[in-house]
């Protein structure tokens, strides 16, 4: 089965999580890769993913890139292009064919535009995969998260799960409450905790995704 990676925002470790992931499942034995349809500003984040799935061509990886660090819509925008999805839906296709399985990350949040009137969650919906959200855990992560559940259930897919991420070292209260709060607030699964800079995932992330639990 294919996952779709989001996000609660821009920055809070979306890629790094992905990278973990398809580590560990290459590990297990698994012929995952990533896919990053649309990359805006540098292309670090398609490197790592396209370096993670066993040094896969970039362009493979990252059909779409625009230099403006910008939303992709106002980044096509301002390079006089536009982005057509079901040309992004085509480049999935052809890559998923050739692999076991697939982590596809989006760009920013649930609703980052693509054009106009198609968002990034339109593409999930219209790949129709199963949804993993990643929230850095801080100050505000409970709305955050909250919010985005309730739009993939609107849009009509599942969130498998979430994972909280810890950008910093050192924990204030929020940070320390929000694991326990929103296992309370939400029967969405909360399928890992990541520490600051840690290296792996615990094992029954990696056998959700196998579908061994």
């Amino acid at each position: 089965m294919n996952f779709f990676i989001t996000g609660t925002d821009t920055g809070v470790g979306k890629t790094y999580v992905t990278k973990l992931i398809i580590e560990s499942l290459r590990a297990e034995g698994t012929d995952a890769i990533g896919f990053k349809p649309v990359s805006c500003g540098d292309r670090e984040d398609a490197t790592i993913l396209a370096a993670a799935s066993g040094d896969l061509p970039l362009d493979e990886i990252n059909p779409l890139h625009f230099h403006s660090p910008l939303a992709p819509h106002v980044a096509a925008l301002l390079e006089n292009t536009s982005i057509n999805p079901q040309e992004i839906v085509r480049s999935y296709q052809e890559l998923a064919a050739k692999s076991g399985m697939m982590l596809v990350e989006g760009a920013g949040g649930w609703e980052v535009p693509l054009t106009e009137k198609y968002f990034i969650s339109d593409l999930a919906k219209d790949l129709n995969l199963p949804v993993i959200l990643v929230a850095a855990n801080r100050l505000g992560a409970l709305n955050h998260i909250l919010l985005s559940l309730g739009a993939i259930k609107a849009k009509g897919l599942t969130c498998v799960g979430i994972i909280l991420n810890q950008l910093e070292d050192e924990m204030d209260t929020p940070m320390i409450t929000n694991k326990g709060i929103l296992e309370s607030l939400t029967d969405v699964p909360l399928l890992d905790h990541i520490i600051h800079n840690q290296d792996f995932l615990s094992p029954e992330l990696i056998d959700t995704l196998l579908g061994n639990s």
